[in-house]
């Protein structure tokens, strides 16, 4: 990268601090750190939900099988779109409705302290599992792209580049302050600057990736057997319905997604964000999946893993590179920033009041708040750092997706909807995919611990040959029949489904908090600034000039209606103050 490129990436990273400064101002208590004070408008909440989905890792692991495989790594991102629409119109309603601070407020309510215990600690390992994998991508980006003098404290040796462990260290670092001062809504509003500069970025990448190509046609003429088709012989349609099923239970009932319904005003305003969320999850892979494929017309013997990143070395002009490497810093920090903010909650609100302080000021659960999050961030760094031993990015993502996500949150969404069960629905749910995963994953794998047995040869072979389906049946269809059969085996109403409802029907009768107008300013800066950045690189680069200046333009236009649309809210709310 260049110096006009680091200048751009240290403009993002002081924009994210200016905008957790910003809204610091506005946690007064910890419903405002950990839920926003329920005053969210729909579309932050919408969008964040769909940043949080992101990071480096969409970059690393899915634009690898772009890379590789064509179409189908859209297809799997569309799963997404369809599970988040799903999930507006069943699941993100019923979460407003409860009145809840934080998710796990709901699952005591529902089954009880052992289960949030359980979850709590489970989920948590897995999160940051997963956390972990996204930031260790964006520190292989980072890498790749850093080089050092010699004697410079920070470089690697071997590669002549900065260290992966001080990359580790500084985004995580970067991150975890400006979560800890602004609390969920620094985690909003930054998601909302993200995706500005992610979809800004890639939406120039492109163009730019078939001008040197040659075009649409060369792309296709050049693409090999099977590019364009939606699925292949390890991701098959089986696998794309598990998928959907299983990042249905993710969206639907995950913590990180649950905190984005339950920020906002009313359950009208997280259905519209849950449409919002999946709508982009629709349209958006199209987009962002085409450099890496473009990309493989260009060198076809590219690192998959590297294959992003090096399209956008290829194609863009000094300082749009910074732009690109901010946008994969924002998806990744998305990503960290909303499991931070949401499991800090949950040791706060769930144990540290209830079990040691449950008369602490709400001043003192902010500080611990706070703590809470700079600890985890510790783990999770930790966690970044061992990634490469565990087989890399892909291997682990895919894996622990599949098998974790139906086990652990399908109970709580089956729970809104059935009377019948209790917390010991929780147990013999997660330890019996749990069990038959290990057995998949560690038992009759190539090196597994079964590996000797003969009899077990051809189906290990077949095990192997179809991973991602086995893996699919094991997250999805066998937590499913063991909840069933626990549900014909149950009867009468559950102690836990009443409160619920009696939570339910408490919070109905509260007057709803006012969606703050603060945002919809918030962008109409961070857009004006895009464009001013823009602008000033169209000045310096000869070659994408005009490019570059329709790009400053529109931005330019959009940011002049974000701000009209702001006056014209404040206007209307004053006449009706004044009528009043």
């Amino acid at each position: 990268m260049t110096n006009l490129d680091y200048l751009v990436l240290m403009g993002y990273i002081v924009g994210v601090f200016t905008v957790g400064g910003i809204f610091s101002a506005r946690v007064k208590d910890s419903a405002d750190m950990f839920a926003a004070g329920g005053q969210s408008p729909w579309w932050v909440s919408g969008l964040s939900g769909f940043m949080a989905m992101f990071s480096a890792g969409t970059f690393v692991v899915w634009g690898g099988i772009a890379y590789k495989h064509g179409i189908v790594a859209i297809s799997i991102n569309m799963c997404y779109g369809v599970a988040a629409l799903l999930v507006g119109y069943i699941l993100a309603g019923r979460w407003q409705k409860m009145g809840l601070k934080t998710p796990a407020e709901y699952v005591e309510l529902r089954f009880g302290r052992k289960a949030i215990h359980f979850y709590t600690w489970v989920m948590m390992a897995y999160r940051l599992t997963g956390v972990g994998v996204a930031l260790y991508s964006l520190a292989v980006l980072l890498v790749a792209l850093v080089p050092l003098e010699a004697g410079n404290p920070f470089r690697d040796p071997v590669t002549g580049n900065l260290a992966l462990k001080w990359a580790v260290l500084l985004f995580g670092s970067v991150v975890t302050i400006y979560t800890v001062g602004g609390g969920l809504w620094a985690v909003l509003m930054a998601d909302v600057l993200q995706f500005i500069v992610l979809n800004m970025a890639v939406a120039f990448v492109v163009p730019l990736c078939f001008m040197k190509i040659g075009g649409v046609g060369q792309f296709i003429r050049t693409a090999p057997d099977g590019f364009f088709w939606p699925t292949t012989s390890e991701f098959t349609w089986f696998f794309l319905a598990g998928w959907c099923a299983i990042h249905f239970f993710m969206v639907g009932a995950e913590w990180a997604f649950v905190q984005r319904f339950i920020c906002v005003p009313t359950a009208t305003h997280a259905r519209k964000s849950a449409y919002l969320f999946g709508g982009l999850y629709l349209v958006s892979p199209f987009l962002w999946m085409l450099p890496p494929m473009l990309y493989r017309a260009i060198d076809p013997g590219a690192n998959p893993e590297q294959a992003y990143i090096l399209a956008c070395r290829r194609v863009l002009p000094p300082g749009m590179m910074g732009l690109m490497m901010a946008a994969m810093v924002s998806a990744t920090a998305s990503m960290v920033s909303a499991q931070l903010n949401v499991f800090a909650g949950v040791l706060t609100n769930d144990f540290y009041r209830r079990l040691f302080r449950p008369e602490a000021s709400e001043a003192r659960l902010v500080g611990v708040g706070r703590i809470m999050t700079v600890l985890l961030a510790g783990v999770l760094i930790g966690v970044a750092l061992v990634v490469p031993y565990a087989g890399g990015a892909e291997k682990v993502i895919l894996s622990v997706t599949a098998l974790m996500v139906g086990p652990l949150l399908l109970p709580s969404v089956w729970g809104l909807f059935s009377r019948r069960v209790t917390q010991r629905c929780i147990w013999p749910t997660a330890g019996a995919s749990f069990a038959v995963g290990a057995l998949v994953k560690f038992g009759l794998s190539e090196q597994g611990f079964l590996s000797g047995v003969e009899s077990l040869d051809s189906l290990r072979t077949w095990i192997q040959a179809n991973l991602r389906t086995v893996e699919a049946f094991v997250g999805v269809v066998l937590p499913v029949l063991v909840l069933s059969a626990i549900e014909l085996a149950s009867h009468g109403t559950s102690e836990g489904f009443e409160k619920v409802a009696a939570k339910t029907r408490e919070h109905v009768h509260r007057p709803k908090p006012k969606m703050s107008r603060l945002p919809a300013l918030v962008v109409s800066w961070v857009i004006g600034f895009c464009s001013l950045l823009m602008g000033l690189l169209a000045a310096v680069n000869q070659e994408q000039r005009q490019v570059l200046a329709i790009f400053s333009g529109t931005l330019f236009v959009i940011a002049g209606l974000c701000a009209w649309r702001y006056m014209t809210g404040s206007k209307s709310e004053l006449e009706r103050l004044n009528e009043t």
